[in-house]
């Protein structure tokens, strides 16, 4: 049960907590709640709705592209009218690279942790990419090492061709991985990395459903297609 020591104190708690009070010769003559009149739109406020979608898809990776962070400005990026979270364009100032590395293995994944707190008011989303890449070679020793000195941008391609960009505004970091050689026949040989991205959005979609597309839409400002490296 709530107790105040002076109408000065009740007033203040109440017109903090958005209640609205009326007065007559200086005293409170009623109290009625904001919740009873049409209510502010609020930046948190849901817009959609969501039916049970059919049972169509499949899961995993298919793809994943680096983009050297200092290649592109977060200026330049083009976001789609309606859906103001997803991405329609990234103009770099000059032909962009985009390192492709193909994904064949069920321990591929990409996922992205809620980070909220009521105490602090914050909220963030923890991205995280985990793949695998099998055999060693001395190409790729050296872009192991460059990847943990650097925080490249990710584009992560889905099995049902969905593209994310992971690590939008800060890059992504290398967290952890291992080279491995294997201890039998059949063990695995070659590299696990985990990459992690901590951003004020998830993950954003592209709005592209092809390689060709993807090119495209991180076109220069002069017209060139993004290039596709693969070796």
């Amino acid at each position: 049960m709530l107790e105040f020591n002076s109408q000065s104190v009740l007033i203040s708690f109440f017109t903090t907590h958005n209640y609205k009070l009326e007065y007559l010769k200086g005293e409170v003559k009623c109290l009625s709640l904001f919740l009873f009149t049409k209510p502010k739109n609020m930046s948190c406020d849901i817009t959609n709705g969501r039916v049970e979608e059919c049972k169509d898809s499949v899961s995993g990776l298919k793809a994943i592209y680096f983009a050297n962070f200092d290649d592109l400005s977060t200026d330049a990026i083009g976001y789609d009218a309606t859906n103001t979270d997803t991405i329609d364009t990234w103009v770099p100032a000059a032909q962009l690279s985009l390192f492709k590395y193909e994904l064949k293995s069920n321990e591929n994944s990409f996922t992205t942790a809620i980070q909220t707190s009521r105490d602090n008011g914050t909220t963030f989303f923890e991205q995280t990419l985990q793949i695998s890449l099998k055999k060693q070679d001395q190409a790729m020793h050296k872009n192991i090492k460059l990847l943990a000195y650097g925080r490249p941008r990710i584009i992560v391609r889905t099995m049902t061709d969905q593209f994310f960009l992971m690590g939008l505004a800060q890059g992504c970091d290398t967290t952890a991985g291992e080279i491995s050689s294997g201890s039998d026949l059949g063990s695995f040989n070659g590299y696990k990395l985990t990459f992690i991205a901590s951003e004020v959005l998830p993950s954003n979609f592209i709005d592209v459903s092809t390689e060709a597309a993807l090119k495209t839409a991180f076109a220069d400002s002069s017209g060139a297609d993004a290039s596709i490296v693969t070796t």
